[in-house]
């Protein structure tokens, strides 16, 4: 069994994405509402809503869509969590997703890890990157 998170946007899923594929790596692949075999049945103006998206980064997914606005609801109760092994990559990720966004706690040593830090992304996503060492 896999947990994958699914994230949705107001009309910002592209953009999403494309940064967190920036920054994680792995393999990025996505759909419009206009690309799909259901095309003739999206609502004007929203050929190019993201109908479908999905990064795999190692054995991780996170998938996600831009939401019909009217479904639209602001992220909340939750935070996408990357886990990694090496501070300076630790570093590197948090600095990178919190750019433009808000750090909620800095990345710091904490009595768990050597690097923990909470932010919400500047797509309106929240994440937590935490750095344990190997073992």
């Amino acid at each position: 069994m896999q947990l994958q998170p699914y994230l949705t946007f107001d009309r910002r899923c592209r953009d999403a994405f494309e940064a967190y594929h920036a920054i994680l790596g792995g393999e990025l692949s996505m759909m419009t509402q206009a690309e799909s075999p259901m095309a003739e049945q999206c609502a004007p103006g929203q050929e190019d809503a993201i109908l479908h998206a999905r990064l795999q980064v190692g054995d991780a997914v996170v998938m996600g869509s831009d939401a019909p606005p009217q479904y639209y609801t602001r992220p909340g109760g939750f935070s996408v969590t990357i886990a990694v092994t090496d501070p300076t990559e630790a570093s590197r990720i948090f600095d990178a997703l919190a750019e433009g966004g808000t750090v909620k706690m800095p990345l710091q040593q904490t009595f768990w890890a050597q690097r923990f830090g909470m932010l919400v992304d500047r797509f309106g996503i929240p994440w937590m990157v935490n750095c344990q060492p190997e073992g």
